[in-house]
């Protein structure tokens, strides 16, 4: 055995937080081989270290974890996403690559894993446990994870949880579905490994149902009473920054539920990440709120530790991994220097390094397998003499991302739907997996987009292509864009493109850095703000129109979607059909 008399690194001089009293101490902090070996609060230990570093009385807290999140939503690679965010603090992820494999399948998950071995910092995954969310039937995704793929990702390595499982409904009926007998097998097998969950708006019965299940985490945007259910029944609550408000934070902190939650992001789109930070952010906003910095530290720190059975951080303490921050100021979070097994991978005074370019190995390069549309497409026809009928539209609240089912009266003539007779905006899904380029139709009001088009390639879950407009030439226009680039986001008026931003690697990544990546996703932000489209988050609100997992009409590929009844109702109802129905 060797004497432990001497450490690699002594941190002399700094405010260390202690997560067992989640308080701050002054103290010495000595490392060996990568983890904590002793916090000298008496600051007059004999322990010889190889290198003294002046701490300044900064603080020293640990290295922040992010249990649900994923790296697909900043548009760049992993090793890209890594290596940026060591500045916002992260040592530790758990990401859930659902997006690309629903894409690319198990292949694209595979690819993330070998791309994530290249971070600074410890990149965790969860396997996809709903691809595609809805089935066949509902949409048409690139890629399946089968209950026999979720078997072998589970023994690869830094894979260490089930990823939100989305069909959330499905899951609390009997059925034989892959993720439900993956489940099963789980609890014969390894009970306590964790299963992650996406349940927004069940209560009561159905709440109880998904939580026997096992599945024991939820990460959704929730009223008050739903989260009280949620936390009565001993649910894991992850809040991300949408569910980070003052009556959320007052909720909690006056119940005082920190070993209940953890601070996550789920999605951040590439401007963000640059401008504001990450889950760094999401703690921020908390603080504003009027959480005490301790327990926002804690909430990032110590519970996602624990929820993910990663024991050896979250915490700093004899024999847990060296993972800790450096903070000049406390209540604004600002970072200097982050630590990753006691070797720094960020400090502020050191230059950016950067690659001019990344990629996935040079994998699914080719992944938007659709035809070019020509004016034709975009005519909406409806069988039948001249008439009105009742068109199903979705509503968009520009406060969240529910839509609302509403029915607006439209022309029938000629058998063409006259829909730019009406403040609606045409929305069409193309399927681009190469399966049979079907079109379905919708349409959307209230916010959204106002004048030109919108379309991308990335529009969760399955990612087919998606359009929005309010006339057929700019429709064709930004469609058209993106199958020329491979994949992309882009903006058009009057014919012409306003913004684009490539994202060539599945359709949904670029080959660039995070700063690169923000630059350009602004210049797209920019154009969907000058056309009208005003939402808390307009572009991810795009994108999330054909999500089979949020309430309550969706657009897919196969048409319209009813997520709360998984009825797919047809695009209009006839004249009569509200006498018929009563």
């Amino acid at each position: 055995m060797q004497a432990l008399d001497h450490a690699d690194i002594c941190v002399k001089n700094v405010h260390v937080f202690n997560s067992y009293f989640k308080a701050f101490f002054p103290a010495d902090v000595y490392i060996r081989d990568g983890r904590f070996l002793y916090i000298d609060r008496k600051r007059c230990s004999g322990i010889r270290a190889a290198e003294e570093m002046d701490g300044a009385g900064k603080y020293m807290i640990p290295g922040l974890i992010d249990i649900h999140m994923h790296i697909e939503s900043s548009l760049v690679t992993p090793e890209a996403f890594c290596e940026y965010t060591a500045r916002n603090g992260l040592t530790t992820i758990v990401s859930e690559p659902h997006e690309i494999a629903n894409v690319c399948g198990k292949d694209g998950i595979l690819a993330m894993i070998e791309s994530g071995r290249q971070s600074p910092y410890d990149c965790f995954y969860a396997i996809p446990s709903n691809v595609p969310i809805m089935g066949r039937d509902y949409e048409t995704s690139g890629g399946t994870i089968t209950c026999e793929d979720m078997l072998e990702l589970k023994d690869t390595e830094n894979v260490i949880c089930l990823g939100e499982v989305m069909n959330y409904r499905e899951i609390i009926e009997e059925n034989d579905s892959e993720v439900g007998r993956f489940i099963d097998l789980i609890h014969d097998q390894e009970p306590g490994w964790p299963l992650e969950g996406h349940c927004p708006e069940l209560v009561d019965e159905e709440l109880a149902r998904f939580l026997y299940r096992g599945i024991q985490s939820d990460h959704c945007t929730h009223s008050i009473e739903e989260l009280k259910q949620h936390f009565e029944n001993g649910m894991f609550i992850q809040l991300q920054d949408v569910m980070v408000t003052q009556e959320v934070i007052d909720y909690v902190c006056e119940n005082q539920l920190y070993e209940c939650f953890s601070f996550v992001t789920d999605d951040t789109f590439p401007d963000i990440l640059y401008r504001k930070g990450h889950v760094d952010a999401v703690m921020r906003k908390a603080i504003g709120f009027g959480m005490k910095p301790e327990y926002a530290v804690y909430c990032t720190t110590w519970t996602p530790a624990r929820r993910m059975n990663l024991l050896d951080r979250g915490v700093i303490a004899p024999g847990k991994l060296a993972d800790f921050v450096l903070l000049d100021e406390l209540n604004t979070l600002h970072i200097t220097h982050t630590y990753k097994k006691g070797r720094c991978i960020y400090d502020i005074n050191e230059p950016e390094h950067e690659k001019p370019e990344y990629s996935l190995g040079g994998l699914f390069e080719d992944t938007v397998h659709s035809r070019k549309l020509n004016l034709d497409d975009f005519t909406v026809y409806a069988e039948g003499e001249d008439r009105t009928v009742h068109v199903r539209v979705m509503k968009i609240n520009p406060g969240n991302n529910r839509t609302e089912e509403i029915f607006v009266p439209m022309n029938v003539r000629g058998h063409i739907l006259c829909w730019k007779e009406t403040d609606c905006r045409l929305v069409m899904v193309v399927e681009r997996h190469g399966r049979d380029n079907h079109i379905a139709y919708g349409f959307a009001s209230g916010a959204g987009i106002k004048a030109g088009a919108c379309a991308s390639s990335y529009s969760h879950d399955s990612h087919d292509l998606i359009v929005m407009g309010n006339n057929e030439q700019d429709m064709m226009a930004a469609i058209n864009r993106v199958i020329e680039l491979q994949g992309g986001i882009t903006a058009a008026l009057d014919g012409r493109i306003t913004a684009e931003i490539a994202l060539p690697v599945a359709g949904l990544l670029t080959r660039k850095s995070v700063k690169a990546t923000a630059e350009e996703f602004d210049s797209v932000r920019a154009a969907f703000d000058a056309q009208g489209y005003v939402h808390i988050n307009n572009i991810m609100n795009f994108c999330l129109l054909s999500l089979t997992c949020v309430s309550s009409l969706r657009l897919t590929d196969r048409g319209y979607l009813n997520t709360e009844t998984f009825v797919q109702p047809p695009l209009y109802e006839e004249p009569d059909w509200r006498q018929s129905a009563a």
